[in-house]
């Protein structure tokens, strides 16, 4: 797609693709949810490129993201994870997704899907900001700050207000495309 993006979109190939394709895209699927949740939780103090760049290896090393088997890992397969140099190997970033499997099925429980959940602190719907440049697009807000504690108090781990708020944006519950990007006409 040709027009003007986000500012932190760059030319990469990949970075385009994800910004096109899915960056604020509403995820509604608890898969998706949790993919992203490893994803965004990998990339703190980390550019997010170097995440999109070994993502397939992610998905590949953590089961297809799936979080019913990650919550059943065991120390051999943290030593695998350890010493697999296709990811970001990160020992309190793995054992924080072995525990955030396990408690994202414990909301699953409570909630029905985890979706119902955290799509819930939104009313179901995205919240689209109107910002005219990127340097006003935050990296918290007190609606992220919110999620951010309540998970916190469900037990995950390594899920802070700003990890949180790119999964937002990541899984559209908010759409911060500036008003200039194609992407608002869509």
């Amino acid at each position: 797609m040709d027009g003007k993006r986000c500012a932190w979109c760059t030319g990469d190939p990949l970075y385009v693709k994800y910004h096109d394709e899915e960056w604020g895209v509403p995820v509604y699927e608890d898969d998706e949810l949790f993919e992203f949740l490893v994803l965004e939780s990998f990339q703190a103090s980390l550019s997010w490129i170097t995440i999109l760049r070994k993502r397939e290896n992610f998905c590949a090393a953590f089961n297809n993201f799936d979080y019913r088997l990650i919550a059943e890992y065991d120390e051999n397969k943290i030593e695998q994870l350890m010493n697999n140099p296709g990811i970001v190997r990160n020992r309190r970033k793995i054992l924080a997704t072995i525990n955030n499997a396990a408690r994202f099925i414990e909301v699953q429980q409570e909630f029905g899907s985890f979706s119902n959940h955290i799509w819930n602190f939104v009313d179901g719907e995205p919240i689209i900001n109107k910002w005219t440049d990127a340097s006003q697009v935050p990296a918290t807000t007190a609606l992220s700050d919110r999620i951010a504690k309540d998970l916190k108090k469900r037990g995950f781990g390594f899920l802070g207000s700003t990890v949180i708020y790119a999964h937002m944006q990541a899984t559209g519950m908010v759409n911060d495309h500036t008003l200039d990007c194609f992407k608002r006409q869509v």
